[in-house]
């Protein structure tokens, strides 16, 4: 009876410190919940992460983090699909077949509203507390939601050859259209191409055209972009707006050959191999790779010349792009988690500025040691700048001015009729409807 009575002891004992094991277990588990993405352990079940999204040139850093995440939460798997080429199309038609990934790309402004159904609500999250206001008032919907995370400020600016500039006896870039003239004239005098042009991507238009949307409307870019979309304004009541045309023609006519079979590496490469000085409808994202081209190239960047009042020649800086969570994902949780790390971990203060080399969209982060982000703080430090423009119009309508600007680089449209075609489209699929 002893016996048994010890045998039924030791029993107890025994079921006691394996409860007390698998609490302590499950303690140790929830800490790593709450601590975000730390704690990945080898015996938690498989996650797939799917991103589909665009920003080929961050092609390398996006791979980076992948690897990183994987040191951090060795159960977490992120697949990356990437493109550029019909990428709001291809989207769209994801959206309607029921396929939308994990994580997906728009623009900001307009196309946070316009994909506010899909979008996980990050306002309380700690992302959004890392944003910068600026930035994150570009991932704001218009009810106060934050739904989109910014992989970058940006920096839009024509960009420059200095040693070219210098060679041909041009001692600062141009502020107006008059001086931009001279400038071409000297330059092709020393048998230098003006222009690097990458007509063949229908959205290197929309970077040009919105510093003349600036000289039309300065500080008030939002009412101007309305009224268009609204119908109740056009082309010939702007005059500025008109000047792109002759700014486009410019570009064309002392340009690399054949604009149109030119895309984003036949420009760079044009401009970083010194065919060309001048290289339009870029922004900072493209120094990395003139520099894996050419490490010494001395860049400038400067705002354009798109009228007669050096005033209106500025640089313009802001969030364009945007990475969105998918409300409805199965692993949505997880994606929470993985954003929050790279935005608020010790990794996100190198990520940004020393992977990806981008201007930080967050806060306390120092600028990457690149010419054209150092250039910007400069400038941004003694002169205006311009607003971002191109968010207050959905990139259907983006694209779709991109494709007319294309027909009248062809030659297969008039003046009159790319106006006439940009203030259609303009109400058609400037906004959410």
């Amino acid at each position: 009876m002893r016996k048994k009575t010890v045998l039924i002891w030791l029993c107890a004992v025994l079921l006691a410190a394996m409860a007390a094991a698998c609490g302590n277990q499950k303690s140790a588990d929830n800490v790593g919940d709450a601590n975000g993405a730390a704690g990945g352990g080898a015996n938690e079940e498989p996650v797939n992460i799917h991103m589909f999204i665009n920003m080929p040139e961050y092609t390398d850093a996006f791979n980076a983090f992948v690897e990183e995440y994987k040191k951090v939460k060795p159960n977490v798997s992120i697949e990356l699909e990437i493109m550029q080429a019909d990428y709001p199309t291809i989207l769209k038609s994801k959206i309607a077949s029921g396929n939308l990934s994990d994580v997906f790309a728009s623009t900001a402004g307009g196309e946070i509203d316009q994909y506010a159904e899909y979008s996980a609500d990050l306002t309380n999250e700690p992302l959004a507390q890392a944003m910068n206001d600026a930035v994150r008032a570009n991932m704001t919907s218009s009810d106060g939601k934050v739904l989109g995370l910014p992989v970058k400020d940006n920096l839009f600016a024509i960009i420059y050859n200095k040693d070219l500039f210098e060679k041909a006896g041009i001692a600062s870039f141009p502020k107006t259209m008059t001086e931009l003239k001279d400038a071409v004239a000297k330059l092709e005098a020393i048998g230098v191409t003006p222009f690097a042009n990458g007509y063949k991507e229908w959205w290197v238009q929309k970077h040009i055209f919105q510093h003349f949307i600036n000289a039309a409307a300065p500080g008030n870019t939002k009412a101007l972009v309305d009224d268009f979309i609204a119908g109740k304004t056009t082309f010939a009541d702007h005059p500025e707006l008109m000047a792109f045309f002759d700014f486009i023609d410019l570009t064309v006519e002392h340009g690399m050959p054949k604009p149109l079979e030119r895309d984003l590496s036949a420009q760079i490469s044009d401009f970083a191999t010194g065919k060309a000085a001048i290289m339009t409808g870029q922004g900072a994202w493209t120094e990395e790779q003139i520099l894996k081209i050419d490490p010494n190239l001395n860049i400038g960047v400067a705002g354009y010349p798109v009228s007669e009042n050096p005033a209106d020649a500025m640089i313009i800086t802001g969030a364009d792009q945007a990475l969105r969570i998918n409300k409805d994902s199965p692993v949505v949780d997880e994606v929470l988690a993985f954003f929050n790390w790279l935005y608020t971990s010790d990794y996100s203060k190198t990520w940004f500025s020393e992977v990806a080399k981008v201007i930080p969209p967050i806060k306390d982060v120092p600028f990457p040691q690149l010419q054209m982000p150092q250039q910007m703080q400069q400038i941004m430090q003694t002169e205006k700048t311009g607003e971002l423009a191109i968010i207050h119009s959905l990139d259907s309508f983006h694209q779709r001015f991109g494709e007319i600007m294309q027909a009248y680089i062809a030659g297969n449209a008039t003046r009159e009729q790319a106006i006439k075609d940009i203030e259609t489209a303009w109400t058609q699929l400037g906004a959410p409807k």
